[in-house]
Parts: structure tokens; C-alpha cells; sequence
């Protein structure tokens, strides 16, 4: 079941600009709070998706209409 997640994953980084933003700062951490969170994805899955270029990430989200997108509204604040 694990394609599930990282289909919901890749869907999150392009929809939420706050855990994109935490992503491109540190894909590793970002994907480990989520596999705590419950995302179950196995060591290659984890590595694949810990090397996307975060500039391809974020020109993606930007194809996306902004009605479908979560926006940070505390930009800047942790």
C-alpha cells in the first residue's frame, strides 16, 4: 500500500506551500514526521522522494489552480 502514500505525499507538497517550504529546507526530516504521522513508505520510496528537485516541486504547484492549494498564512513563523 505503500504507492498510496507516496502519491498522497506528492500531492501534499504540491498543495501545501508550508510543508513544501519545510521539504526544500530538509526533505529528510520533512518525510520522517510524516511516516510518524502514519505515511507508511519503505527505504526506496523514502530516498526517491527525499531527491526531488524541490525547484521542479514548487514549478509544479505553481500549474495548480490556487482554488486547490493550502496557503501558509503565518509565513515565516514555525
Amino acid at each position: 500500500m505503500s504507492q498510496l502514500y507516496v502519491e498522497r505525499i506528492i500531492g501534499l507538497l504540491a498543495t501545501d506551500e508550508a510543508l513544501r517550504r519545510k521539504f526544500t529546507e530538509n526533505p529528510s526530516a520533512t518525510l520522517k514526521k510524516l511516516i510518524e504521522s502514519g505515511m507508511e513508505l519503505n527505504w526506496c520510496e523514502q530516498r526517491s522522494l527525499a531527491h526531488l528537485d524541490p525547484e521542479e516541486l514548487a514549478r509544479f504547484a505553481q500549474k495548480i489552480d490556487a482554488r486547490l492549494q493550502k496557503i501558509e498564512l503565518e509565513r515565516g513563523e514555525t
